[in-house]
């Protein structure tokens, strides 16, 4: 079990750490990212997303129906119960609260799912962590992106009363899901999707072409939320603590439950509770970052569920494995 975990979690700490020194210590620049960024939103991800969408079996996609609809019951959960926690309780703008949501909703199973499921279960499971992907990606990561898009367009100071206000935000709240949905990292899934689903094959050359870009997906995204978190100051608070407990205890235990809930294959059912054990991704604050939104909540949450996510993923491993 303990070298599962370090497996798993090491070279993750390592590419995080290696991003938050560098820029900690001035070997690279943590202000002017945008470069950056958008190489690892815009490229590396959205390669290595539709590869391994695209790649897998349409009958192998077929038996994930379940699973996705549970997952992405489980991401919109938290994402709203942090979203309203943030804005309410924190009093957070839209905005930043977008941002710890995306941060808490939506796991790391990129970097932490692939080689922890692996490890534990085998090869079989890397599907419906390729399944959880796609989901976050066409969900909660669209409507951050919706929500970061209206607030810097200004919709905010929307004019109007009754019908007529209600109209125009709700317009502007849909121009900006749908210039959202232009960002290769929501498009790419899906497109994704739709190979797979035709039961297409991609020729080799450009097959090799898309794992050479998608290869370095995992190590920039993760150089770059450490790069990133090193710009800000990493607090522990109590809202902190809260934010670890949200992710690293009631996501699970949420998506547990509602596997059991509706009779989910013990197989899936514990694929489905560790990949929501997954410490935080880094999408919510790479996204924040490009659209100006830095709360200190979401780059120490991220941290902090990773701090603790090697005693909460090794207990949830050891729950799954006794279910049945």
């Amino acid at each position: 079990m303990t070298k599962v975990l370090g497996d798993a979690l090491v070279p993750i700490f390592a590419g995080l750490l290696l991003g938050y020194f560098a820029g900690l210590w001035r070997r690279m620049d943590n202000q002017n990212v945008r470069t950056l960024i958008t190489f690892v939103m815009s490229f590396a991800i959205p390669c290595s997303l539709f590869l391994a969408i695209a790649s897998t079996p349409r009958t192998a996609l077929r038996e994930q129906a379940a699973a996705g609809l549970v997952l992405a019951i489980v991401y919109a959960v938290l994402y709203a119960v942090s979203f309203v926690w943030t804005r309410s309780r924190e009093n957070l703008n839209a905005s930043d609260s977008s941002v710890v949501a995306l941060t808490l909703g939506f796991p790391n199973s990129a970097a932490v799912g692939l080689p922890l499921l692996a490890s534990v279960f085998g090869s079989r499971a890397t599907v419906t962590v390729a399944t959880s992907l796609a989901i976050g990606s066409i969900t909660v990561s669209p409507i951050t992106l919706a929500i970061l898009e209206r607030s810097r367009r200004g919709s905010a100071g929307v004019s109007g009363t009754g019908l007529s206000g209600k109209s125009s935000a709700l317009r502007q709240i849909a121009l900006s899901l749908i210039h959202s949905c232009k960002r290769p990292i929501v498009w790419a899934p899906l497109l994704g999707l739709a190979f797979s689903c035709a039961d297409l094959t991609l020729p080799s050359f450009i097959h090799r072409s898309l794992a050479v870009m998608g290869s370095a997906a995992d190590g920039s995204a993760l150089v770059l939320t450490g790069l990133v978190v090193s710009a800000q100051k990493f607090e522990i608070r109590g809202n902190t603590f809260i934010a670890v407990l949200l992710k690293n205890a009631l996501q699970p235990a949420i998506a547990l439950g509602i596997c059991m809930l509706i009779h989910l294959n013990i197989e899936q059912t514990r694929y489905v509770t560790l990949i929501s054990a997954m410490p935080c991704g880094f999408f919510g604050v790479v996204f924040g970052r490009d659209f100006d939104s830095n709360p200190k909540l979401a780059s120490s949450g991220l941290i902090a569920s990773y701090l603790v996510g090697v005693g909460s993923l090794a207990a949830w491993i050891v729950i799954v494995n006794h279910i049945g």
